[in-house]
Formats: structure tokens, sequence, C-alpha cells
């Protein structure tokens, strides 16, 4: 049996669905024990990777032909599935973090590398048996690391991060100082791209919803005023600059309300690196 299909094995036996038994998946798995074809399972490891580690291992040690562009794919059908499964964790960064990294879970660990062994089928009847308290426990990790934000009213929470935090500032205090009674039409989330999309809405207002990455980060609603607040929330890309500016227009060409353009900053040191962007009559 080739060391792919004892991983397919182990997943199997772990009752993952059988979408998360294919190839990919069995190499995500592979990848985070830094297990070659001629590597026993008892040297198992797991030390913190990024998805393009796993792909640039699958694709050396197995044969595939992953590109690079194919992250989000491995996002979607492992990485989020193992970790909801409590077979890997996440280290708590922002998800477009360069430093973010994930690895297999100690109690993952130790039960794979008994696989073949005689011990691996009481390992495995342990490991399933306190299954639902491994997913608890690793949720309840991820949570707290959460940020907590009250948009419209409602607790929602934002995934750890610069981009989040601003976010949150920008929902909490530019909101309630200078759009006061508005309305938050719209924010996404690193992790959940729209955490909060008013589509009703944003669509009586005359909007032309695309796809999300052409949204604003934040869209504010002043129903008073009936002003339409966009707003950039930079960290690293994504001023209010003239091609931007653009974007939004042809999205929102429709639109009879009045559009404010502002970019938020968390620091100086930030905004000076983009001051020569900004399209003129934006707001920073």
């Amino acid at each position: 049996m080739s060391t792919i299909e004892e991983a397919k094995e182990i997943l199997g036996a772990l009752q993952a669905p059988a979408k998360q038994q294919n190839t990919m998946c069995c190499c995500v798995l592979l990848a985070m024990a830094n297990l070659l074809e001629d590597t026993s399972w008892e040297n198992a490891t797991n030390g913190w990777i990024r998805i393009h580690d796993v792909i640039a291992f699958s694709n050396n040690n197995y044969g595939t032909t992953y590109a690079e562009n194919s992250r989000e794919t491995f996002r979607k059908q492992a990485m989020h599935h193992f970790r909801n499964a409590a077979f890997i964790e996440d280290n708590g960064k922002a998800t477009n973090s360069p430093n973010y990294r994930y690895r297999l879970t100690d109690e993952m660990l130790h039960l794979i590398q008994s696989y073949g062994k005689t011990e691996w089928e009481s390992n495995l009847a342990k490991f399933l048996s306190m299954h639902e308290s491994l997913i608890q426990m690793y949720a309840s990790k991820r949570s707290m690391r959460k940020m907590p934000v009250k948009i419209n009213g409602i607790d929602f929470t934002f995934s750890p991060g610069k981009h989040n935090q601003l976010q949150k500032a920008i929902i909490e205090e530019f909101a309630s100082r200078f759009t006061p009674n508005s309305e938050c039409l719209y924010v996404g989330d690193t992790i959940e791209k729209d955490l909060v999309k008013n589509e009703d809405k944003l669509r009586e207002l005359g909007f032309d919803i695309t796809l999300h990455d052409k949204m604003p980060d934040v869209v504010l609603y002043c129903k008073d005023k009936n002003w339409l607040y966009f707003v950039e929330s930079v960290t690293s890309v994504g001023p209010m600059d003239p091609k931007r500016i653009k974007e939004i227009e042809e999205m929102t060409s429709s639109v009879m309300a009045g559009k404010i353009y502002v970019t938020a900053f968390l620091d100086f040191k930030t905004f000076k690196k983009f001051s020569e962007a900004l399209a003129w009559e934006t707001e920073v």
C-alpha cells in the first residue's frame, strides 16, 4: 500500500467525509506530518507550515502538479475541514499574514504515529471517543483569539490581525464619531469574507453587486443625510487611489446617494507610505 493510500485509510478511519479523503487532502496530511513515501508513520512530526509549503511538498515528493494559485482550494477543501475536526490547528495569525501557519494537533500526531502498530486500534478508538471534546477545545482556542465587535447592535467577532483591528476601530470609533446613527451595510472578515452584507438595502440604493473583492472594506449608510461612506482599511494595500475610486464608481453608477470616500490607517507611518497615492477629494 502506498503512503497516499495509507493516508486515505487513516482519514477514512477518522470518519472524514469522502471529499476529505481525496488525493489533495491526503497530501495535506502527509505534508503536515512531513512524511515521505519511504518514511514510517512513527517518524511523523508536526512543525508549523504554510499552504505554500504543502503545495511544494506534494509536488516535490508525490508527483502532483498543484499550482500556487490553488491555495484557496486547499484552504476550503482541506484546511477548514481538518481544523474543524481538530486534526490541525493554526497559529492565530490573520489568514493574509505571511506568518500564518498550520500544524497537526498533538493528539492527531500521537494517533498517526501509531498507525501500523498494535496500539493503533486502541488509539483510534480513544481519539474518536474524545473527538467532540477536542473539537470544542480547539474551537474555543480560536474563539479566544477573535475580537468582539458590535455591528448594527448585533455582536460579531473578527479574526485576529491588524486589518480587522482597524476595521473594528472604523465601526466602533469612526462611525460613532463621524457617521452617528449610520447603518453598516457591508463589512468583510479576513476569513469570513461577507461577515455583514445587506444585499437588499445595497440593491435598493442602486448597487451593482458583483464579486466581494470589489466591495470597499466597510460600507456605511447615513439615512438622514442619504450619504454613503466607502471606507478602506489599509494596513498594507488598497488605499482610495484613482483606480479604486473608478472601480467603486462603476459599481455604484446607479446610486443616487451622496458618496464619501475614506481611507483609514492605524498609524502615521502607514499613512505616509500611501499619502502620494491617495485620490483628491477623499478623506483620511
